[in-house]
């Protein structure tokens, strides 16, 4: 049945091999189901700076593969016809079957690197300002700005409106 996390070990077995033969840390000595592990969760991280740039199907592909790590098999009911969004998550996650979780996890792998070529998984993510300061700076709206000066003077206009009344 599904695991809603996946212990130490329990992907080992002949793919978790696979993974570390294309692992460019040369540590031998590690297991390889916990590199490919860590390697799974690094991917999960970066992806969440390339929401943007993916396709609404290799979204699809992502989510499917990384409930089929975390959850194991599909084991909740099909959402209704209108929530058009969850049946297509739905339909994603099940159309994986019994596909193992190591499986799972070198497609999701390979799905990122596909993304982003140019991510190495050995160099760590930036976190917080260092992640940020790329080209460009800061990115500020205008808009929102004007649209909350044109609400706070609509707002001023009717108490104006009410208090001549």
């Amino acid at each position: 049945m599904a695991t809603p996390l996946l212990p130490a070990g329990a992907t080992t077995g002949d793919s978790g091999g696979e993974l570390s033969s294309g692992d460019d840390s040369g540590d031998m000595e590690t297991d390889p189901s916990r590199t490919l592990a860590e390697l799974f969760e690094k991917a999960a991280v970066h992806l969440q700076g390339l929401v943007q740039v993916a396709s609404r199907e290799q979204l699809l592909y992502l989510y499917a593969r990384y409930k089929q790590v975390k959850v194991g098999n599909c084991n909740t009911p099909k959402p209704s016809f209108f929530d058009f969004e969850g049946k297509q998550k739905w339909e994603a996650w099940k159309a994986l079957g019994d596909s193992s979780p190591s499986q799972a996890m070198q497609e999701y792998i390979a799905a990122v690197k596909k993304l982003d070529p140019g991510w190495n998984p050995q160099i760590p993510e930036k976190k917080g300002k260092e992640a940020k300061s790329g080209f460009g700076g800061p990115v500020v709206s205008s808009l929102y700005h004007e649209e909350t000066i044109s609400a706070q003077e609509s707002l001023r206009n009717d108490k104006a409106i009410k208090a001549k009344r």
